[in-house]
Order: structure tokens, then sequence, then C-alpha cells
């Protein structure tokens, strides 16, 4: 139970038009929140579709796709946390019962677009956490692969399990992994299908935090938002702008990586943040940024 709920605004529905919904109430399968008192500028997106276990299916992207179009150009959101609201479960990865009623174009348009979705939360602005409360399979894996930050329970179980469905990795998983774990490791782990704990995903650093699980079943959510509030005191453009050179910086050579970093420090340059974070350390005293 949240010791804090008097300072939280409530969930905020976003229902896709013209789709069935498979969430506990009817409504919508994805929910918004943005955190107030200490906590603000934390924003939390809950999956919650409990009949498929968060699977990936078409309403859920939907919501998915437009909650990150609205909430990207909301400068408020310092962290962007992904939990669920279903107990043992992350995401279940594809909605595979629903994908069986798909001609072979359908599911081509459809893997198309679990790409753009990774690929919009992998290009957020702002810093992205996954708290991995329990089973992250598949594009649930995936899902939190294209989050800056996770964090686990260590009891959750994680894997790129497609070469089990006769399948592989079609929303990021082969591009992803091997640039969070190296080639032989991430080729290892999705030619066996391989599933892991969160403590032997944490021992392989392909989460930051596993934690024991508690009898709420959120005990990585509760970490997340402690990491989450590491984050909220530092200097929104700073970070951001950090994000980017490491993002860009990561995908070419180390020489116009260097290039990117000049770039992005230049950008934070004329910042009021900047100018502050150097009259706090010159006073003595914490500075206080405002994302200008």
């Amino acid at each position: 139970m949240l010791r804090v709920l008097c300072l939280l605004r409530p969930w905020r529905p976003l229902r896709a038009r013209g789709c069935a919904s498979d969430s506990a109430a009817g409504g919508s399968e994805i929910q918004v929140r943005a955190l107030a008192g200490p906590d603000q500028g934390i924003t939390e997106i809950l999956m919650n579709r409990p009949r498929a276990r968060n699977a990936l299916g078409n309403v859920f992207v939907s919501e998915l796709l437009k909650t990150l179009a609205q909430l990207r150009e909301d400068r408020q959101v310092r962290v962007l946390l992904f939990r669920s609201g279903v107990k043992g479960v992350f995401c279940a990865g594809a909605d595979l019962k629903e994908r069986e009623q798909m001609s072979e174009a359908e599911v081509g348009v459809f893997v198309q677009r679990l790409r753009g979705l990774m690929n919009d939360i992998a290009a957020f602005p702002a810093p992205t956490i996954a708290a991995m409360d329990g089973f992250a399979l598949g594009g649930g894996l995936e899902l939190a692969l294209a989050c800056d930050l996770r964090v686990a329970a260590s009891s959750a179980i994680m894997g790129l399990i497609e070469t089990t469905r006769g399948l592989l990795p079609g929303a990021g998983g082969t591009q992803r992994l091997p640039r969070c774990l190296g080639v032989a490791l991430a080729k290892e782990l999705i030619f066996t299908g391989r599933r892991l704990s969160g403590t032997e995903a944490h021992a392989l650093g392909l989460v930051n935090h596993a934690v024991a699980q508690n009898e709420e079943g959120d005990a990585a959510y509760h970490r997340a938002r402690a990491l989450a509030q590491e984050i909220l005191p530092q200097a929104p453009i700073a970070v951001r702008l950090g994000k980017v050179a490491i993002d860009r910086g990561m995908e070419v050579d180390i020489t116009s990586g260097m290039a990117i970093e000049g770039m992005c420090y230049a950008q934070n340059i004329p910042t009021r943040d900047r100018l502050e974070g150097m009259a706090a350390f010159r006073e003595k005293r914490p500075p206080t940024f405002v994302g200008e």
C-alpha cells in the first residue's frame, strides 16, 4: 500500500476508440497517473489487461501509442515509469490468440506497429524505467529493453522465448539485447529461448536492480520509484540531452560520438539550469532546477 496516496493524482484512462477492452472494469487497458508532492515529475503508465496478462494486443498497443504521443509533449514529465496492474505479470508478450486470427499480411503490419511502439518508448525524451514485478516474456521483455532502466523482483521471470513458439524476436529484441549484454550472450539467450529470474538477469546486467518480492507483489515498482526519485532533483534538460548523447553515440564510432556529445553540451550551455547549478555550487546550497 502506498503511504502517500493523498499526494497522488487519480489514474487517467486512455481508451482506444472502436475497440473492445480486456481491462478489469471493461475500461482502458492503459492508465496514466502523474504523481504529486515530492514525487512531482514522475508519471506512471499502468498496464491493466488482466485476462490476457497484459499481452500486446491491438487495443493495448493502440492505447500505449496514444499515451506516449501525448506524454512526449508534456515537459512536466521528468521520469516515465512503466508498471503493471496485474499481480505476478509485467507483460506476457504478444497476444498469440489474437495473432492466430490474423492473415500473414496482417501479422506483418501488426509486428511493424509493435516495432514502432518499442521505438517510441526508446525515443521518449525523458528517462524511462520498467518495473518488472512478474513475468516479462517475449514482447514484454522487448518493452522493458526499450526502456532506459529496468528494475525487477528477484522472483520475476523474463526471456526472449520466441524461438520456443516457432518465431524470432520481432519488436527490437534481436537488436537491443545484444547492445545490452553483448552479442554472444544475446545469441545464447535468443537461440535457446531461456528464461531468467530477476536475480539471474541482474547478474548478467540485463536489469539495473533486483529486489526481493514483497507480499503485495510490487517490490520492483517501489524500487523503480525510488530510482526515479534520484533522477528528479537533477537538471531535466541536462538529463534529456545526456540521454540523447548516450543513445546516439552508441550507434556510431567514438569520434562521431564525441561530436554528438559536443553538440548536446552546446545546447545545454544557454540554459537557466546550468547557471543555477553554477550559482548553487558557488553559494554551497542545493540547486533548484526548473527545466529552462
